[in-house]
């Protein structure tokens, strides 16, 4: 099974000054937002496979383009995170059906791993409808440095019949962090949370 792609869309977030610091290395994010056609959209349906694979293909293709974006070898990647729009003929399980089963796999491959659960949000919306990608570091969750979101919104989507899919790859935690925690030279990475 494929996903019916209408469009793709990579934006990155570099900030370079924060508070009027100057950071002496740019704190980037990127997401990849790819709106596709709902094959369940106008029915319900007990079984929702073909979302399901579609989300394995989608994890993939939107991880290696985050990683792309930024420039980076895919092992530099620190955190991720994963959020689906979906329109008003379809449900928020959709969106469950697309994040949850297998987008992370492939997702991890693009990112070099990862121990750490991939956060999520859905929601449903329609055109121009925004949602905050939430971001956790990649390999433990008990980063606080890299607890931050991306916003993903494109303006003509989702249609009626359509979801929109967005990953969040950072090569950064939070510009200045300084709430405590556990340290990014302080990960063990074999439970995901530290």
């Amino acid at each position: 099974m494929s996903a019916k792609i209408r469009k793709l869309i990579v934006q990155v977030d570099e900030t370079r000054i924060e508070m009027g610091q100057g950071l002496s290395t740019p704190a980037r994010k990127a997401v990849a937002m790819a709106v596709i056609e709902n094959p369940y959209a106008g029915r319900y349906a007990e079984n929702l496979d073909e979302l399901v694979a579609i989300g394995e293909e989608l994890g993939g293709l939107l991880g290696r383009r985050c990683v792309q974006a930024l420039g980076i070898e895919p092992g530099q990647a620190q955190s991720y995170g994963k959020a689906a729009i979906v329109g008003s003929a379809g449900e928020l399980e959709h969106a469950a059906a697309i994040l949850h089963p297998k987008l992370g796999a492939p997702l991890r491959e693009a990112v070099g791993q990862g121990a750490a659960l991939v956060p999520s949000a859905k929601k449903l919306g329609g055109l121009g409808a925004a949602i905050d990608v939430p971001l956790g570091h990649k390999d433990a969750a008990y980063v606080r440095s890299h607890f931050d979101a991306i916003e993903a919104r494109v303006p003509d989507a989702p249609r009626a019949g359509e979801i929109v899919v967005a990953v969040a790859v950072t090569d950064s935690g939070r510009p200045l962090p300084r709430v405590g925690g556990l340290k990014v030279s302080e990960i063990q990475g074999k439970d995901g949370l530290r």
